[in-house]
């Protein structure tokens, strides 16, 4: 066996990139920062990793590391070889990662000046340890140049074409298989289950009553287009929040914080997903397409910035869910009911509050006092609370000022049974505040309306009674 193991970072003991990770982490904190990396890259791609280094904030305590990779290179040690850790990620954040993890002998990476990847990183290998003097672990195409001078090369999580070709040039191969990048992981990080909000455009149809062949046609297609840009914000925004949702005990199962697949393939999902559904806004018309342009800015804005700004992210959030009113109207020519814009703002100003309660029930409960990156403090909780129950009670009030007023009977031919809509909000309204102060609220209370029985229950009562009013 040969004395050194030599491992990769990137791909190989680390389930993500480091330059990804520190490009997300850097533009998170500060949104001039691609045009800063822009500048680095001018001095190179080493020039580059040291100043995302520096601007990134990395908790290496966090990180994907790969288990599998791990577990091989202490089982090395324990039989009586030296490890050493080499990447071409900075060398500050190789030796902070080496210091935590604590199984390596040895620690390099690049020095601002150059970029320890491929031939410069065989070169430098061979250098210090000798022509085939050690056994390279790696992952990359860009490892072959290593694996052709090591005795021993080990790849991890290789395909076909880079096994083969590994085994062509390299001794001795070893192939780790730890890990596999599927469909599903994919599918997960679009948040289909978060397309129930963007039901919302069918919205002003329903409450017009307009409920033709080609209102609902443009209402469908600009619930894809809706869709498909949430998505892609939902993708920036994991890319973003990497640091926060690994210090959560479930977000930190996303695909991208668990490195179950690339930050690098994020990227592109993110511009594929805006891309697609700013096409389909523009066949659905220019009103539509501009709405969603003010959706995509307020969301990005709210990604990089207004998420950690005290009530203002409530507000943003409850004006992000009736935007998709909005879009509604807009993609149908509808005019959208002051009373309707009114209840919708109030009821989601509620649910937005609660979303945060959720969250600081959470911290409360494993003993922390701020929440990670965001704007309050557990002791906050109450008053968040109290909004909570608040806007939910004027949303109410504006239903019920809603079935008092004059242009109700022009819709309904029996308002009467809408009074049973007020009655069923004001109940379903206070449990959802109060399962969320007791502990039991998921991270999205919309998404926990879908599954929970009681949400469902109160649903199906409330549309009765709309249908009661609109067929008595």
């Amino acid at each position: 066996m040969c004395k050194i193991l030599v491992v990769d970072l990137d791909g190989t003991l680390l389930k993500s990139d480091m330059l990804y990770e520190s490009f997300w982490s850097a533009f998170g904190r500060n949104w001039r920062s691609p045009f800063h990396s822009a500048a680095a890259l001018l001095g190179g791609r080493a020039s580059l990793k040291r100043y995302l280094a520096e601007e990134a904030e990395i908790d290496v305590t966090s990180l994907p590391y790969d288990p599998k990779v791990v577990e091989y290179v202490e089982k090395w040690r324990a039989d009586g070889g030296k490890t050493a850790l080499v990447t071409a990620s900075d060398e500050g954040i190789a030796q902070s990662i080496g210091a935590h993890l604590g199984i390596f002998d040895e620690v390099y990476g690049s020095d601002g000046s150059l970029n320890l990847k491929g031939e410069n990183k065989a070169e430098f290998l061979d250098e210090r340890f000798g022509p085939g003097g050690y056994a390279y672990m790696g992952d990359s195409h860009a490892d072959l140049a290593v694996w052709r001078r090591a005795n021993l090369a080990v790849s991890v999580n290789a395909g076909p074409g880079l096994a083969k070709q590994a085994e062509a040039v390299a001794p001795k191969v070893e192939h780790l298989h730890t890990h596999e990048v599927t469909a599903k992981s994919y599918l997960k990080a679009l948040r289909p289950h978060q397309w129930m909000k963007n039901l919302l455009v069918f919205l002003p149809m329903l409450a017009a009553h307009q409920l033709t062949g080609q209102v609902f046609w443009l209402s469908l297609l600009a619930f894809i287009s809706f869709s498909l840009i949430a998505s892609s914000v939902y993708v920036l925004n994991d890319l973003l929040d990497l640091a926060a949702d690994r210090a959560h005990p479930r977000k930190r199962a996303r695909p991208f914080a668990s490195g179950s697949i690339p930050i690098s393939s994020g990227t592109w999902m993110a511009a594929g997903l805006l891309i697609s559904g700013s096409v389909i806004a523009a066949m659905v018309g220019l009103e539509f397409f501009l709405v969603m342009v003010a959706y995509y800015a307020l969301t990005t804005g709210y990604s990089l910035y207004l998420k950690r700004q005290l009530v203002i992210d409530i507000c943003v959030l409850a004006g992000l869910y009736t935007t998709r009113i909005v879009a509604g109207g807009a993609a149908t020519g509808l005019e959208l009911s002051v009373w309707l814009l009114a209840f919708s703002m109030f009821l989601f100003l509620s649910l937005a509050a609660v979303k945060r309660q959720a969250e600081l029930v959470d911290y409360a409960a494993r003993g922390k006092l701020s929440a990670t990156g965001r704007g309050y403090h557990v002791d906050d909780l109450p008053i968040i609370s109290m909004i909570a129950v608040s806007a939910g009670y004027v949303a109410v009030l504006v239903m019920a000022l809603y079935v008092s007023s004059p242009v109700v009977v022009q819709l309904y031919s029996y308002p009467q049974a809408l009074w049973g809509v007020c009655a069923v909000l004001l109940f379903w309204i206070t449990r959802t505040v109060m399962i969320t102060h007791r502990g039991n609220m998921h991270d999205d209370p919309v998404i926990y309306a879908a599954k929970d029985p009681v949400s469902l229950l109160c649903f199906a009562i409330i549309l009765l009674f709309v249908v009661a009013g609109s067929m008595l």
